[in-house]
Order: C-alpha cells, then structure tokens, then sequence
C-alpha cells in the first residue's frame, strides 16, 4: 500500500483465508453450550455462475471429489441455482461430524480458488438448529475472511432475528474472526442448508 492509497483513505482487500474454516468445529462446542445451537450436518458454499468449458470440468472435479465415499454410504452433493442466478453446492455429513462438513467446505473453496475461480467464490455457510427448531448459520465472507451469524425468523427466512445474531456474535467472538461491519451481515435466507 503506497503513501497516497493512505492519503485518499484506501485500504488493502482482505486476502481470503479459507483455514478460518476449521475453527468451526470448536466454535460449534461453544455454540451448545451457550446458546443451545447444534449442528444439522449441511453446509453450502456459494458462488457466481460462470459460462465455459473450464468452469464446467472444475465443477466436475469437486463432484467427484465431494462423491468419492457414496459408495460407502455417503451423501452425494447437489448443485442449485439461486433466483439470484448464484450457484449453491449443498454437502451433507452426520450431525455430529462437522469436522468432515468443514473439511469438504475448504476443500471446494480450495478447488474453486486454485482453479482461478476465487473472485467467484461468495460466502460458505455452516446449518445449526436449536431444540426449538430455530435455524442459524454461521456465514463465511470468502473476500473478507470473516464470519457472521444469520438467523431467519420463523416461518419467514425473508425476515431475520437480530437479537439471536447479535447474541451468537457475543459468543462466539473468541472463537471466530467475526465481521464488525454489520452492514455486510448480507441476508441469505432460502439459502441451501440453512
């Protein structure tokens, strides 16, 4: 960064680091036992559809990395397409394994950013209910490197719950680099795996 990007207010972009994902797991702990959320074993990782011959052969390779244990009995993953015209990817892993959940996460960002796909790459996400069955999800920024709590309303994933997303911002604050800008706490409620 040179004197006048300091001069003219301008700051550097975060650098994407996708090992932020792995602090899921132990963030998850801290998230039971303070406010009651546990994991429902779906995680999407979003992106923007790109055309083309290369695209189409990477999205291949992360299907058949993510289905290489069907055979063993896993789950194979799904593509959707947003209203928005954004590609959702949906894994799924037992409840209890969201070491295995976030490991295929990183893998498909990793995939993806390897591949000269990153400026594509939006947002991974991680499910959890509660025993009420209220939904949250803990949402990766991929360009900024952080995370934050969405909570839909009951009923209305149009609608959100600020006082539960701000409550898991105070949990988790020592467990995850949360995002302090809550303008960029982007809604993405309908979002597979939510």
């Amino acid at each position: 960064m040179g004197l006048l990007d300091v001069i003219l207010g301008r700051s550097k972009p975060v650098r994407p680091d996708l090992d932020q994902l792995f602090a899921v797991p132990s963030a998850a702990l801290t998230l039971q036992a303070a406010a009651g959320f546990t994991p429902t074993g779906l995680g999407s990782v979003c992106f923007a559809g790109v055309e083309g011959g290369g695209f189409a052969r990477l999205q291949e390779d992360v299907r058949e990395l993510l289905d290489a244990d069907t055979g063993r009995g896993g789950i194979p993953v799904e593509f959707n397409r947003d209203a928005y015209g954004y590609t959702w990817l949906l894994a799924r892993h037992p409840a209890d394994d969201s070491a295995a959940l976030v490991n295929d996460l990183h893998a498909v960002n990793t995939l993806l950013q390897d591949g000269g796909f990153g400026p594509q790459l939006l947002c991974s996400l991680i499910g959890f209910r509660d025993a009420e069955g209220r939904a949250l999800a803990l949402v990766y920024l991929y360009k900024r490197g952080t995370f934050y709590p969405f909570a839909p309303l009951p009923g209305d994933a149009e609608k959100r719950d600020n006082q539960l997303e701000l409550q898991v911002r105070g949990v988790l604050g020592d467990d995850l680099r949360v995002e302090k800008d809550l303008s960029r706490w982007f809604p993405v409620g309908g979002a597979p795996g939510l």
